[in-house]
């Protein structure tokens, strides 16, 4: 029986040169490029539901969904495919300086769903944004109000041992109230823009190695964020209560 041939594998400055730019309404450019699972409409949905004024400090950057980035020794290639072969090699998504633009590559087939690939985007909007344009004041006055009331849980597992070390009152804890509200900002944005683009079960984000932040707390923050980003028309904001059975 034949068996299937590899995927085939290209540097990235290749898939740059042979795959088109799109570039959607808040002005951010992204592209697809060999057999991703998610269809070509809920990339671009996806890509749109980044509000205009959180796309402005994306400028000189591209996203582009591939199969799967992988690490080949000291160089990062991109597959045409999913390849088993290849999948252990893999990484969720690799950000490379690429010329005057910084192209992120995100690896669409380790994942299974479009929920996965795109909290996978929104984590690196997030901290892109982050990086750019800092945190809020009005975010780190609300996040550090609920540190410091013992608020329950966290957002990230970064955010849960930054935390932990800002409110120890040891010599560095002014360096670690800054890595907290970082990475809680961040946290915030992601989980906000994932939820203007899909329905969002808060409790599907929770992970083993940290108390997922109290609901009411990350309301609060959502909100802020919201405050701070507000939403583009035809999507929309908004947080529901209901009991878990």
């Amino acid at each position: 029986m034949s068996q299937a041939a590899p995927a085939i594998t290209r540097p990235p400055s290749e898939v740059v040169r042979h795959t088109p730019v799109s570039q959607a309404p808040n002005g951010i450019c992204y592209a697809i490029s060999g057999e991703t699972t998610v269809s070509e409409n809920e990339i671009a949905r996806m890509v749109s539901a980044v509000p205009d004024a959180a796309a402005a400090a994306l400028q000189r950057k591209a996203y582009y969904f591939v199969p799967l980035t992988v690490n080949q020794g000291d160089e990062t290639m991109i597959a045409d495919r999913y390849d088993i072969a290849l999948s252990d090699n893999a990484v969720c998504h690799r950000n490379l300086e690429l010329g005057d633009s910084q192209c992120v590559f995100i690896s669409t087939r380790l994942m299974d769903d479009k929920f996965s690939v795109a909290f996978e985007f929104f984590i690196n909007v997030g901290h892109a944004v982050v990086d750019r344009a800092g945190v809020s004041q009005a975010f780190a006055d609300l996040a550090w109000k609920q540190a410091e009331g013992g608020m329950k849980g966290e957002t990230s597992l970064d955010a849960w041992e930054a935390r932990k070390l800002a409110t120890s009152s040891g010599p560095d804890s002014e360096k670690h109230k800054n890595e907290f509200l970082t990475a809680a900002f961040a946290d915030a944005i992601s989980i906000y823009l994932l939820s203007l683009y899909i329905d969002v079960d808060y409790y599907d984000l929770r992970e083993r190695d940290y108390p997922l932040l109290a609901p009411t707390a990350m309301a609060e923050r959502l909100r802020k964020v919201a405050e701070l980003f507000p939403a583009n028309p035809g999507f929309e904001f908004a947080v529901y209560y209901k009991r878990r059975g």
